[in-house]
């Protein structure tokens, strides 16, 4: 028993170390994804809060709830007697009966659906197959054949040896219940849209009715609870292991230090990936903000087209054209969006004081597109103040700060909405 202790303790403590690691890896990248709004979704690795709707949602087995998602199971509980032969103390061949009892399965089963995620932006479609949920619980019961749903909710045989008593119980997520969401942001094949989907290279795909909070509260427990019995299985193992030595507690805290260094380097690889991940991500909000800002830069010269073909507006709004057109010279780049935001403005404004261009079917959709894209702006550089923020935010933290000056890591300045405007804004990246 010693030696195979021996061998098993090590690896038990091993395992540990490997969940502790994997425990918190999930932690720091749910921490720091920045929590998105549907209508700011850009492709890739996104974190959103809102509510599951649906207008053709399931209906759950047992609670008959209207659902996005649920997972049932009945099982049946049985008993019996049985008999085994053992070897006394004395070396006497006995008889005696021993009372197994458990639960067997004898039915289950669910169904899903895509649904949208709704915060207050808008909607972004969500499909479930494949993500890892944790749901909340619909429906528990136990009962016995008097009751009506013994039947009519399970099947009509027993399973051998049984008491006939049937448990019920269901998970699910109901409709406009309130979801936390982390998964891989792609584009639609149906309309320009983005969907959240499985993807095999993405880190996680996640739906729970738990906060964000609740959750990374239970992954912080999980991941000490793990560190402490991987050390006792480490301390345990290293008295084990070193035979005789003259007191005990030297080799198990030999164990327990082995586990700790191994834990320590591990620790600072996590570390320093998940810094290069954040930075990266924090690129990968620059360059949507650039998408959109390429966006508006575009959509200008058509509304100022489409203005300057009212010609029964001469005298009041050419002069403003003109002025449109003498700003249209600059890129879509950082150095003209005081200009291109200037226009923007002045093409909403001619919209309000003259109802004629409203009903021109192509200023109101060129005009819509520069609406939601102005609010796209808004939503992208929110997107990366937030990531930048949690980038910021690790590099103070200690001991990750000491990590992030070790491999060159800087500070990120925020966008403010008023330097945004301005032509002389820069964006700059650590190496």
């Amino acid at each position: 028993m010693p030696i195979f202790l021996s061998i098993l303790l090590p690896l038990l403590a091993i395992l540990c170390l490997w969940r502790s690691h994997a425990t918190n890896q999930r932690c720091r990248l749910i921490g720091n994804l920045p929590t998105s709004k549907t209508q700011g979704v850009f492709i890739g690795l996104v974190e959103l809060q809102g509510t599951a709707e649906c207008e053709a949602p399931v209906t759950s087995y047992l609670s008959e709830e209207p659902c996005v998602y649920y997972r049932y199971q009945v099982t049946e509980h049985w008993r019996r007697e049985v008999e085994e032969t053992y070897t006394d103390s004395e070396g006497r061949t006995q008889q005696r009966t021993r009372i197994e009892s458990g639960w067997t399965s004898v039915a289950s089963g669910g169904e899903e659906t895509p649904f949208y995620l709704q915060d207050d932006t808008g909607v972004v479609l969500v499909r479930p197959e494949g993500a890892e949920i944790q749901p909340q619980g619909l429906f528990q019961q136990q009962v016995g054949p008097g009751d009506p749903l013994y039947y009519a909710k399970g099947p009509p045989g027993a399973v051998a040896d049984s008491t006939f008593q049937r448990s019920f119980s269901e998970q699910g997520i109901p409709l406009h219940h309130t979801l936390f969401v982390v998964g891989q942001a792609r584009e639609r094949e149906d309309v320009v849209a983005p969907e959240l989907t499985q993807d095999k290279a993405a880190p996680l795909y996640l739906l729970t009715v738990k906060s964000e909070n609740q959750l990374l509260r239970g992954l912080g427990w999980k991941m000490h609870l793990l560190n402490i019995l991987g050390m006792i299985f480490a301390g345990v193992a290293g008295w084990l292991l070193a035979g005789r030595p003259p007191v005990w507690w030297q080799a198990a805290g030999i164990g327990v230090g082995i586990y700790l260094f191994c834990w320590f380097v591990t620790w600072f690889i996590l570390v320093s990936n998940m810094l290069i991940d954040v930075r990266n991500r924090m690129r990968q909000g620059w360059s949507s903000l650039e998408v959109q800002l390429k966006r508006r830069h575009d959509l200008i010269p058509g509304l100022v087209a489409a203005v300057d073909a009212l010609r029964q507006h001469e005298a009041t709004v050419l002069p403003e054209v003109a002025s449109m057109r003498s700003e249209l010279d600059a890129g879509p780049g950082l150095t003209a969006q005081a200009q291109h935001r200037g226009i923007a403005r002045s093409v909403i404004s001619l919209a309000e004081r003259y109802p004629e261009l409203k009903s021109n079917e192509a200023f109101g959709k060129l005009q819509a597109q520069l609406i939601d894209t102005e609010q796209r702006i808004a939503l992208a550089r929110a997107y990366f103040n937030d990531i930048a923020t949690a980038y910021n935010t690790r590099l103070e933290i200690v001991p990750d700060g000491w990590i992030a000056r070790l491999f060159g890591h800087a500070r990120q300045p925020l966008l403010a909405p008023e330097e945004f405007e301005r032509a002389e804004v820069r964006v700059s990246f650590a190496k």
